[in-house]
């Protein structure tokens, strides 16, 4: 008898073929059969008829790191049908950190110096594992935090002795089960550091067989040359190459995003490269001041000595100070914001692309986060796939699915096969829709109907969530 039985669901398997109807049987925590008909014989049968069984949805870029130990329910990932996420993104992870004060921007966004109680990778997985959250996490080790350990400035490039202390640190890590690293080289605590910096850590990667994921240097005029820093850093060190958020940013940007795609489709003939990409067209980060202009509306989200600005658009509070939009900025610092800095046009370009997945890049701390946070996946699925017609539903659920367990080399998972861990979202193609806006967006999708992590029956749409199965996702030898 198997432990559940979805029948007669449209099937969309990861791999990006058409939909087919089937019946699927769940047993100890994995797809244990697919047919056209498995009869009643289960604990529990579902009628899924004019209902799409996809694989759970792989959130590849988040800031999750102390969310998954401090809010295990995890309500804003797995109502959206997420049942992964990969944790320690653009330079910033929770481990291995050991701080002597305040974090550094932007380590600050995952917390303060109290939250930073992982010296070691290990100490970090035993923290998950025993806060049992909904989701499976995997790990990636940040490049500044790596930096913030070893280096008394993190305004300038590391010296030998900092970066082999680095590398062991890493090693470390990957040695414990961390799936790689990434950087966040437009950020001030990584800017100053060269490229053959990054390359020498970057290289502990290729010898674990971990992967590489950056947060260009920037994502602005200099886009291009970016890209190209980072093909070359993964071609020396002979790893897999995932560029972050990839995005055509500021006014004089918008409309290069064929040439983008175009410059990630040459080099991926020669290496291996993809991308991430969440589908709104505006950003979320720590207040930056050199974003800060004229040319779009940026929206404070938070400011550590004027939390009463929180909610409000930089202009308003630059003109009810009677300060220009820099002078108002450097009063709100440290600070985050939402930059309105992206074409739509731009963004859907890039959504539909064979080499990117879906990442929502929400950041839980920030008390007014972007809707990204709560509905990054249903928005693929309903805004983009069913309502556009940008992209097919097998497509999309691909992207965000069996495309992101390949890239992230997640053995048995992001397809739904026979001896696959049963990770399943159970959605309705006709009203999946993100209801998270940027005015209130902590708000739960609709169509997203049922949830299974590992087996469990985890989130049912309407009700309190059910169940706490997530798993530490380690590194596997490939």
């Amino acid at each position: 008898m198997f432990d559940t039985l979805i029948r007669k669901a449209q099937v969309i398997d990861g791999s990006g073929a058409p939909a087919f109807s089937a019946d699927v049987a769940l047993q100890d925590g994995k797809v244990a059969a697919i047919a056209d008909t498995l009869g009643d014989c289960a604990q529990t049968v579902i009628d899924a008829h004019g209902q799409c069984l996809a694989p759970g949805f792989i959130d590849v870029h988040t800031h999750d790191d102390l969310n998954v130990i401090h809010n295990p329910p995890m309500l804003e990932k797995i109502s959206q049908g997420v049942t992964t996420v990969i944790v320690g993104n653009c330079g910033i992870s929770a481990s291995p950190v050991v701080l002597t004060g305040e974090p550094p921007d932007p380590l600050n966004l995952l917390g303060g110096q109290s939250a930073f109680t992982y010296p070691s990778f290990s100490s970090y997985t035993d923290a998950v594992v025993a806060a049992r959250p909904a989701v499976n996490v995997g790990a990636l080790i940040g490049h500044t935090a790596l930096r913030n350990n070893h280096m008394n400035d993190l305004q300038r490039c590391a010296n030998a002795d900092e970066i082999a202390a680095m590398q062991q640190d890493l090693r470390s890590a990957l040695a414990e089960g961390a799936l790689g690293m990434s950087s966040g080289l437009a950020y001030a605590s990584a800017k100053q550091s060269d490229t053959e910096e990054v390359i020498a850590l970057v290289q502990e990667l290729g010898a674990a067989g971990g992967v590489y994921t950056t947060h260009l240097r920037t994502e602005f005029d200099g886009v291009i040359q970016a890209m190209d820093e980072a093909f070359h850093t993964a071609r020396r060190g002979k790893v897999p190459l995932i560029i972050s958020h990839l995005k055509c940013a500021g006014k004089g940007n918008w409309g290069r995003s064929n040439e983008l795609l175009t410059h990630l489709h040459n080099a991926a003939r020669q290496q291996s490269v993809a991308c991430d990409c969440y589908p709104y067209a505006a950003s979320s980060s720590t207040l930056d001041l050199a974003q800060v202009t004229e040319d779009t509306d940026i929206f404070i989200t938070w400011s550590t000595p004027h939390s009463e600005q929180a909610g409000r658009y930089l202009g308003d509070i630059a003109r009810d100070w009677n300060l220009s939009l820099m002078e108002a900025a450097q009063r709100l610092m440290p600070a985050g914001a939402v930059y309105y800095c992206m074409s739509e046009d731009d963004v859907e370009n890039i959504v539909r692309h064979p080499k990117s997945m879906i990442g929502s890049d929400g950041l839980p701390n920030d008390p007014h986060p972007h809707p990204r946070l709560w509905g990054a996946f249903p928005r693929v699925l309903g805004h983009y796939s069913r309502d556009k017609n940008a992209l097919s539903l097998p497509q999309a659920v691909h992207k965000m699915t069996g495309l992101s367990a390949t890239e992230f080399r997640l053995h048995n998972r992001g397809f739904i096969r026979p001896g696959y861990c049963a990770d399943v979202v159970l959605f309705n193609p006709d009203t999946v829709l993100d209801t998270a806006s940027f005015s209130h967006p902590k708000q739960r999708a609709q169509g997203i109907e049922k949830v299974w992590v590992n087996g469990v029956l985890s989130y049912q749409y309407g009700a309190a969530p059910t169940g706490r199965a997530g798993q530490f996702l380690y590194r596997q030898s490939q």
